[in-house]
C-alpha cells in the first residue's frame, strides 16, 4: 500500500443492493463512472460481492460493493443471499437498486427491513426511469434514475453525500490525548513476523495522528527503548508499544510515564474498547474444554510464531492451566452463532471499517459472550492491565 493510500477500512463502505436485473450492476458503473461491474441481461451475473477502493465526489474516498441478487435461487442463491447479508455488517451506505417498470418486490422491503435493523443509512434508486411514460411523486429515501441515460445520476451522488457518515464525528486513535510538542515513543518490533519494507497500519495509523497533533514521534525497536529513554533529555508523554513485547517494555519504561498500545488504542478507534476491557476478566474463569475464538480481521500469511494462532494461544493455556480448544477466523469471516465460545479474542481491527467491528462485538453483546482483544488479553496476562489503560481513567478504574 502506497503511503498516499487510503485504507480500505477507513473508507465509506457504500453497498448496491436489489433484486437480479435491477440494473445494480450499471448503476455502479453509472455512479462511479468506470466499468467496475459485469453488465449482462442474464440473471444472476454478479454472483460474488464486487469490491473495488475509488474516489467518488463529492464523497472522496469510498469502497463500492456490488451485491448478487437478494432475490437467488436454490443452493447456489442461497450462498449468494448469505454473502449478501453478511455486506451489511460492513455497509456505511446502502443503495437499492429497483427495476422502476416493475416496481418494489417483497424481497426488497425485506432489505429495507435490514437496512433500518442495522441503523443503515439508504436510499432506493428506481432505474430504468427513461422507460416510464411519467415519473411517480417520490417519497422519502427515493428517487428516479436512469443508468443508461444517466439521467439523476448527478443528483444521486449528491444524495450520497448528505448522507454519508461525517468525517468529524469520527474518533482519533490518540492525538486528542496529546499536546502539541509532546514527546511520543512508539516501540516497534522489526522480527520475522514484521512485514518487509514497511509498517503494520495500525503503527502507519497512530504516526499520522501525532502528527496531526504535532506532538515529536519518536520510533524505536524494544532492544533500544531503555538506552533511548536514558538519554532523552525529556520525559516522554507517552509510550505505545507493540503487545507482543508488553512485558519488556513495561519492564524499561518508567511507572511514571503512561504506557500503552497500538492494539489498546485500535481497540479505542474502532469503538469497542470498554466492552474488550469488561470482557478480558473471563480469562479467570476457563475451564478444560472450553473454546476460545481468535479471531483477526485480515488474511496475512501465518509465520511460524503467529501471535493469533500460536503465541497468545500458548500464553492462554500456559496462563490458564486449562486445556482450551482455539478455534481461529480470519478476514471477513466471522460465525454469527458464538454460543459455542467461552471468550471471544479479536485483533485490533484495523483491516475492518468501524461498523463491521462493532458488528462483531454486538454478536458477542447480545449472546452474552465475553469480547476482548489481543493486547487488552496480554496485557492482563502480564499483570500489567491497569497501567496500559491508565490513559483512560474510567476504564482503570473497572480494573
Amino acid at each position: 500500500m502506497g503511503l498516499n493510500d487510503t485504507p480500505s477500512a477507513e473508507r465509506i463502505h457504500i453497498g448496491f443492493f436489489g433484486c437480479r436485473n435491477a440494473g445494480k450492476s450499471s448503476v455502479v458503473n453509472a455512479i462511479t463512472g468506470q466499468e467496475l461491474a459485469v453488465v449482462s441481461d442474464t440473471l444472476g451475473t454478479t454472483t460474488d460481492p464486487v469490491m473495488k477502493a475509488m474516489e467518488i465526489l463529492p464523497l472522496g474516498p469510498v469502497m463500492i460493493i456490488d451485491t448478487p441478487g437478494f432475490d437467488d435461487v436454490g443452493e447456489l442463491g442461497e450462498l449468494r443471499i448469505r454473502k449478501t447479508r453478511s455486506i451489511l455488517n460492513r455497509t456505511d451506505i446502502a443503495l437499492l437498486v429497483v427495476d422502476a417498470t416493475i416496481g418494489m418486490k417483497e424481497t426488497d422491503h425485506q432489505l429495507i427491513a435490514l437496512f433500518r435493523e442495522k441503523h443503515i443509512p439508504y436510499l432506493i434508486l428506481n432505474n430504468k426511469s427513461d422507460l416510464l411514460q411519467k415519473i411517480p411523486q417520490t417519497e422519502e429515501h427515493e428517487m428516479y434514475i436512469s443508468a443508461s441515460t444517466k439521467s439523476g445520476i448527478h443528483e444521486c451522488r449528491e444524495r450520497i453525500g448528505k448522507i454519508a457518515p461525517r468525517e468529524e464525528l469520527q474518533g482519533r486513535i490518540v492525538g486528542d490525548l496529546v499536546q502539541p510538542s509532546d514527546f511520543v515513543v512508539l516501540v516497534v518490533p522489526i522480527d520475522s513476523a514484521a512485514p518487509k519494507g514497511r509498517l503494520i497500519l495500525p503503527q502507519q495509523q497512530t504516526i499520522r495522528d501525532l502528527l496531526e497533533a504535532d506532538a515529536t514521534v519518536l520510533a524505536v525497536k524494544e532492544t533500544g527503548l531503555r538506552q533511548t529513554l536514558e538519554q532523552m533529555g525529556k520525559k516522554p508523554a507517552l509510550v505505545i508499544t507493540d503487545s507482543q513485547v508488553f512485558a519488556g517494555v513495561s519492564a524499561d519504561v518508567p511507572e511514571e510515564i503512561p504506557l500503552t498500545s497500538f492494539s489498546i488504542l485500535m481497540a479505542r478507534y474502532k469503538g469497542y474498547l470498554e466492552t474488550a476491557v469488561k470482557g478480558v476478566s473471563a480469562v479467570e474463569t476457563l475451564r478444560d474444554g472450553d473454546k476460545v475464538l481468535i479471531s483477526e480481521g485480515c488474511t496475512h500469511h501465518r509465520q511460524c510464531d503467529d501471535i493469533g494462532s500460536v503465541k497468545i494461544p500458548r500464553w492462554l493455556k500456559n496462563y490458564t492451566g486449562k486445556d482450551l480448544q482455539i478455534e481461529l477466523s480470519a478476514g471477513r469471516e466471522f460465525p454469527e452463532d458464538l454460543s459455542p465460545y467461552s471468550l471471544v479474542i479479536h485483533c485490533g481491527g484495523c483491516m475492518l471499517n468501524e461498523r463491521e467491528v462493532r458488528y462483531r462485538m454486538k454478536c458477542a453483546v447480545d449472546q452474552k459472550i465475553p469480547f476482548t482483544n489481543y493486547g487488552i488479553t496480554i496485557a492482563y496476562m502480564q499483570g500489567i492491565l491497569k497501567r496500559s489503560v491508565g490513559i483512560f481513567p474510567n476504564l482503570a478504574a473497572m480494573i
